[in-house]
């Protein structure tokens, strides 16, 4: 995308000066500086006037990615992991009460296999990577790299699925996937490698298929807005947007406000009998009929950590939902000069004690050679949800003061109330998130019925909503008006929840009778 380049942020920039005097700890001006030199605490660009850099910048120095040597690959650090994991561990054991099993399929890919379904690999061919040779020696035939596993994958269901005994045969695989060739990579959006699930499933009836679609559109929904505090809308992808080779494509959509981009934050699909034809998998039902499966195919990735960095951080950096955060409190003695600093440092972890026992996330920071005010900066940088901060006169009065990360209110809470408040308050800061997100959100949603409001709308970084008269050709007429140096508009999905289309409304584009209201945009 031309708003966000894969540009390494520059870590000798000059960088602000961190709260409470900048750099180090108790030392004198000389160690603070290079204190400060060293860690590059803050960030060098905000995030409503150069949004891409901006990006680069957070993720770094947020320590959730690492730039790699090889461009569009990208180190994942245990900030972004913890934050996966919590989203695997919920997702995981949901699809358990659907009988989803768990599997692995292999990496690679014959060509054979892969050039099976046409337009699947027609979809696919630009972006698969090959490898061709074995130390010094070509190849004979050369071997793909996955790029999604339905062909890896639906060899083996034609020859596990006989009977109608054998059906449903419902299976996810967690694993990483290689796409290739693109242009401007983008950390988590828009990567060579990245790291998903992806669910296969195979049913005797279309009826089966199409209510696991939705009951796992339901499960992304809920990653999204739950878990990520992300608005997201719920609807059917086009004809020219859909799963190459499938049916039809269900996803949910989220959008950037600040660069007016709509992202697909998950797809479900219905892949029809297409693969089914494709691979032979056919089962002989309960009349002894030999007949063909219906099939699903549905993934998310690591994309949903690259949509929470773009929608919710801030000029200060990160900003977590408390419900994924590695870290929910992050707790720091504030000693002043003649303090009984052990009493401090004693309180503070008896406070992470009594919190992680009450099943919170919860570290101190009780390094002696930073100074309260830098470790503030550096959490703040981070994204943790909340600040316990302990000195002396908390001691005295046996209260903590918690500072909230989303809206940088402080109270102070009795110690005996600890529990209940820290769990009130990060309950509050998940909410609040999602209310800020959304109402962002749902102030750059515009409804354009005409073509003239359309590339208004469009100008103005807008997400929009427009009634169209589903047509494929109209479709692609709409991408090539608005091609320009930052991309093209196009469909984004037909929302579930259809607003009323009155009789006689006409498509915004091609002025024939409108069919049903769309959001357009452009995305990432």
């Amino acid at each position: 995308m031309a708003d966000i380049a894969d540009k390494k942020p520059n870590v000798n920039a000059k960088v602000k000066k961190a709260k409470g005097g900048g750099g180090g700890g108790g030392g004198g001006g000389g160690k603070k500086k290079e204190v400060k030199k060293e860690t590059g605490l803050g960030l060098t660009k905000k995030k409503d006037e150069n949004f891409g850099e901006w990006y680069s910048e957070v993720v770094v120095h947020g320590e959730m990615i690492e730039y790699y040597d090889i461009s569009g690959c990208y180190i994942l650090r245990p900030w972004t992991m913890a934050i996966w994991e919590i989203m695997q561990a919920f997702f995981d054991a949901e699809i358990k009460k659907m009988k989803i099993k768990n599997c692995y399929f292999p990496l690679f890919v014959s060509p054979a296999v892969l050039e099976k379904e046409k337009d699947h690999i027609e979809g696919f061919a630009p972006e698969v990577a090959w490898v061709t040779k074995s130390g010094k020696s070509e190849l004979e035939v050369p071997i793909a790299i996955r790029p999604t596993s339905e062909t890896v994958m639906y060899p083996y269901y034609s020859k596990w699925i006989r009977g109608h005994r054998d059906l449903p045969l419902k299976l996810n695989q967690w694993c990483n996937v290689v796409r290739w060739e693109f242009s401007n990579p983008t950390p988590f959006i828009r990567s060579r490698e990245f790291l998903w699930q992806e669910g296969h499933t195979a049913f005797a009836t279309k009826e089966e298929a199409d209510k696991e679609v939705l009951e796992i559109l339901e499960l992304y929904r809920r990653i999204y807005e739950e878990f990520l505090a992300i608005p997201v809308v719920k609807g059917k992808k086009s004809e020219n947007e859909k799963f190459a080779g499938g049916l039809y494509t269900t996803s949910v959509e989220a959008f950037v406000p600040n660069t007016g981009r709509g992202v697909q934050g998950a797809t479900s699909h219905c892949l029809g009998q297409n693969f089914a034809k494709m691979f032979d998998i056919t089962f002989e039902n309960e009349k002894g009929e030999k007949a063909m499966i219906w099939q699903n195919s549905w993934a998310y990735s690591t994309r949903t950590i690259g949509v929470m960095v773009m929608v919710h951080g801030d000029d200060k950096g990160l900003v977590l939902p408390p419900k994924v955060a590695s870290v929910q409190a992050i707790v720091i003695p504030v000693p002043f000069k003649d303090a009984d600093t052990q009493a401090i440092f004693d309180a503070c972890l008896k406070t992470v004690e009594e919190l992680t026992e009450a099943g919170l996330r919860v570290e101190a920071d009780l390094r002696d050679n930073y100074s309260p005010g830098w470790k503030y900066s550096h959490w703040e940088l981070k994204g943790v949800p909340l600040r316990i901060e302990i000195g002396p006169k908390d001691l005295e009065k046996k209260q903590v003061r918690l500072a909230r990360r989303d809206n940088s209110l402080k109270v102070d809470i009795p110690m005996v109330d600890l529990v209940k408040e820290v769990k009130e308050t990060l309950d509050k800061i998940q909410q609040n998130l999602f209310d800020v997100a959304k109402q962002k959100r749902d102030a750059s949603i515009q409804v354009a019925k005409t073509w003239d409001e359309f590339t208004a709308a469009l100008g103005e970084k807008k997400l929009i909503l427009a009634p169209w008269c589903d047509e494929q050709a109209v479709e692609e007429d709409v991408k090539a008006r608005t091609k320009g140096e930052i991309g093209a508009a196009k469909s984004l999905c037909s929302p579930f929840d259809q607003p009323e289309l009155p009789e006689g409304t006409l498509c915004f584009a091609s002025g024939k009778p409108a069919k049903k209201w769309t959001y357009w945009g452009r995305s990432y």
